[in-house]
């Protein structure tokens, strides 16, 4: 039981390696990726490993319904062969050699999509060959666009993506930022390629009319994923109403206007002008949505009227006049307190302004008082001596004035002053200019002292 076993696995080992060393010498990839409309090469060549291997033919072959069709033949006796060739020079060898059988195909079509087989007649081998699976991709083309609807509370489709004749199907999704959700179906057309449709859908209001969302796709065909976006067009009828009436139409007044603004989508594109009573005074000129008063009077003390017309609908709105006799000075008063407010806020930021640049300036000058008396002499001076006039006669200093007779005598009974002392103490000069008195002026002022002073010793202090 043994041996038999052996026998059989050895037998398909050496069969696996006679077919690995066949393979090896024809070289093909085992994938391609073409474009739908464009050229593709499928590459094949042999490789000999000795020269006793000869080549005789060399055979392209398709898988189709589970059987092999001949696409290309060459044969060095004869021209390249096509068999399923419908269209001249769409197929073709890259060199008519029988070790490079590389096949070009194109322009691409879907059905040329599959399994092909490159094959070697060789001798005495046999038939080698490779397999390459061909991948045909189709670049598919995007487009999106807002679908026009009316405003309304049921939910509709209001703008459309569609990614057409991709292969492999595209994948759309929307970026918005509105209360909405998209559909997606796809349909296979003939060719094979495939065209993928999504619809965004919402309640359509006029506040989405100008909104814009974004439609992504992506296919393995793009290198990034490209960005369509949409600016939503919902229609809706005018909204209408009448500017310029101030409540100070007054007799004789000159140049009263009104203005009509509507706005819809689509614009509104005619206006009509009437009163609530039928046709227009005859004072008044229309001009569009104008509506000018060249000279108020009576007959446009009335109700005017302005209607405002789009594909989607008309719309009318109502501006009742009053025609005062006189001015309405209560506007004018309103009008003047609001130039006058005007005006002192001005005024004000004016004095604020000023103030600030004084406070600047006075201090730029501290500072600078500062840096002098750091760098230079102290910026204190004493004041000038005061100046006297001419009428006022100068005052002599009074350092002591000389006592009288009376005052003399009483010092001499009372004894030397402490000032006297004093003075002889700190002013030993008083000494060195006494000298003794005569007989008469001891008689006639004798004093306790037998010194007598020429001048009061205040003199020399």
């Amino acid at each position: 039981m043994g041996a038999p076993w052996s026998s059989c696995a050895f037998a398909s080992l050496l069969f696996c390696l006679l077919s690995a060393a066949i393979t090896q010498r024809v070289k093909v990839l085992d994938e391609v990726t073409g474009y739908l409309g464009q050229e593709v090469t499928l590459p094949c060549t042999f490789v000999p490993t000795g020269n006793e291997i000869k080549v005789s033919q060399v055979t392209w072959m398709q898988e189709a319904a589970g059987r092999k069709q001949n696409v290309a033949v060459f044969h060095p006796d004869h021209e390249p062969s096509y068999p399923l060739e419908t269209e001249r020079g769409r197929l073709r060898f890259k060199t008519q050699t029988l070790e490079d059988a590389t096949l070009i195909i194109g322009p691409l079509r879907m059905a040329d999509e599959g399994t092909y087989f490159c094959e070697f007649a060789t001798y005495p081998s046999g038939n080698e060959g490779g397999i390459t699976n061909l991948v045909v991709l189709a670049k598919p083309t995007n487009t999106a666009e807002a679908q026009e609807v009316k405003a309304s509370n049921l939910e509709l489709p209001v703008a459309v993506c569609i990614s057409d004749r991709g292969k492999p199907p595209a994948r759309i999704t929307w970026q918005s930022g509105l209360n909405g959700n998209a559909t997606v179906s796809e349909v296979t057309n003939a060719d094979g390629t495939v065209t993928v449709t999504s619809y965004y859908r919402m309640v359509p209001t006029k506040e989405a009319n100008g909104q814009r969302i974004t439609c992504i796709v992506e296919h393995k065909t793009q290198p990034q994923p490209e960005a369509l976006p949409v600016v939503l067009s919902i229609l809706y009828p005018p909204e209408v109403t009448i500017e310029g009436y101030d409540d100070n139409w007054y007799l004789s007044r000159n140049e009263a206007m009104l203005k009509c603004t509507a706005k819809g989508n689509p614009p509104p594109t005619e206006f009509i002008w009437s009163t609530a009573n039928g046709p227009l005074p005859k004072t008044v000129e229309v001009q569009g949505d104008i509506l000018l008063v060249r000279n108020v009077d009576a007959s446009v003390n009335t109700t005017f009227r302005c209607q405002a017309t789009n594909r989607v609908g008309q719309v009318s709105t109502d501006q009742p006049i009053y025609v005062r006799d006189k001015p309405n000075m209560e506007g004018a008063g309103t009008t003047g307190g609001i130039i006058g407010g005007l005006i002192a806020a001005i005024v004000a930021v004016a004095v604020v302004a000023t103030g600030i640049l004084i406070c600047r300036q006075q201090q730029k000058n501290r500072m600078d008082r500062e840096e002098d008396d750091q760098e230079g002499p102290p910026a204190y001076k004493p004041p000038p001596p005061c100046q006297l006039s001419d009428e006022t006669e100068p005052e002599a200093p009074r350092y002591h004035e000389l006592p009288t007779l009376e005052e003399r005598e009483a010092a001499a009974d009372a004894g030397p002053s402490m000032e006297d002392e004093y003075l002889d103490q700190i002013n030993p000069i008083y000494d060195a200019l006494s000298f003794a008195a005569t007989e008469e002026e001891a008689a006639m002022a004798p004093m306790s002292t037998d010194k007598a002073f020429i001048m009061s010793r205040a003199m020399y202090v």
